[in-house]
């Protein structure tokens, strides 16, 4: 994307070249760098940055054929298409991987044995389905787990919905010997004062083999 120099007249913007430019708007300021455009940097500075990537989408297009010598517009016009493909590839590449981050660490906590054994408990539990309704239906736990060996800590919390209310599970488990044991679930049904204990309702356990260390968070 290295520019070629020749003379230009930089005042005349040409109405071909005058408009978004999507290459400056997706990677700001290193587009900016690549196009002799150094205002760009001010997408670096905390609440500036929130605004400048629409203004060098709004003005990137002057400020590049200012700053830089083109062949033509032809060229002009090549080298900054290449720009927008580039921001498209780079965003999409990110949106991808942030995607499967986060996936996989829901994916890891929804079938974590912590999760398992809470949701064991609260399907079983009379309180619970007196103040939900039945069905209880569960969404995707929130938190941390950590473990290593046969040791390990899980601290989550999950929504709720039953055919009556809805509300929020509240869980904290240890494991030890391989095996998890809740320490701590709690129920908070939406628009209702204060929390059902759900620890000491019908026993509901899940075994657990050996596992290497690892953590999960969300």
């Amino acid at each position: 994307m290295l520019n070629q120099h020749v003379d230009t007249d930089p005042e005349a913007i040409p109405a071909e070249i005058d408009g978004w430019n999507w290459g400056a708007f997706l990677l700001n300021w290193i587009w900016g760098v690549g196009n002799n455009t150094f205002i760009a940097l001010l997408t670096l500075i905390p609440f500036v940055g929130l605004v400048m990537p629409f203004v060098l989408g709004a003005k990137g297009s002057r400020w590049a054929w200012r700053n830089g010598r083109w062949d033509s517009v032809a060229h002009f016009r090549r080298v900054q298409r290449l720009w927008a493909i580039w921001g498209v590839v780079i965003w999409l590449g990110a949106i991808a991987l942030f995607g499967t981050i986060f996936g996989g660490a829901f994916y890891l906590l929804r079938h974590s044995e912590a999760y398992q054994l809470a949701e064991s408990r609260l399907q079983a539990n009379t309180q619970a389905a007196d103040a939900l309704g039945t069905p209880i239906s569960t969404g995707y736990p929130m938190g941390s787990i950590t473990t290593g060996g046969a040791t390990g800590r899980a601290i989550l919390s999950f929504s709720v919905t039953g055919t009556k209310a809805a509300g929020q599970i509240y869980l904290e488990a240890i494991k030890k010997g391989g095996v998890w044991s809740l320490t701590k679930l709690t129920l908070k049904v939406d628009g209702r004062d204060g929390v059902i204990d759900l620890i000491n309702q019908t026993k509901v356990e899940i075994g657990g083999g050996r596992h290497i260390g690892q953590a999960v968070s969300l």
